[in-house]
């Protein structure tokens, strides 16, 4: 499972914050081919839903939550530096959560549908 345990309300966190996902794509999959990138992508989608138990996440399927990130599999990157500790990545093309776009390279963000999850009790 990949994640990261920085603080998005720190104003300067570590650049893993924003670049941690993007790292794992770009450098650890692509350059190093540690493994490969549907196992990156599965590593930060369906993996850490099934193991925090989040209902209809993780998965691109009919009825699911449209949580998506159109990214360049040749391009991606983390560029966050401890200067510049919040600089988007290169390579994302855009960000959809709950099914509304959230950003575009273009532009930053456009919505704001996030929400708190809460774990699935059987």
């Amino acid at each position: 499972m990949i994640g990261s345990d920085g603080l998005p309300n720190d104003p300067m966190p570590h650049p893993r914050l924003w670049g941690a996902f993007p790292r794992v794509l770009g450098h650890y999959s692509r350059d190093e081919q540690l493994f490969p990138l549907t196992t990156a992508v599965h590593k930060m989608t369906g993996l850490s839903a099934a193991r925090f138990q989040l209902a209809d996440r993780g998965l691109v399927k009919i009825g699911y939550f449209a949580d998506l990130v159109l990214f360049d599999p040749q391009t991606v990157r983390d560029v966050a530096s401890f200067s510049d500790p919040k600089r988007p990545a290169d390579g994302i093309e855009a960000v959809m959560v709950n099914g509304v776009m959230s950003y575009g390279s273009d532009k930053k963000i456009t919505g704001r549908a996030g929400r708190f999850l809460r774990r699935r009790m059987d």
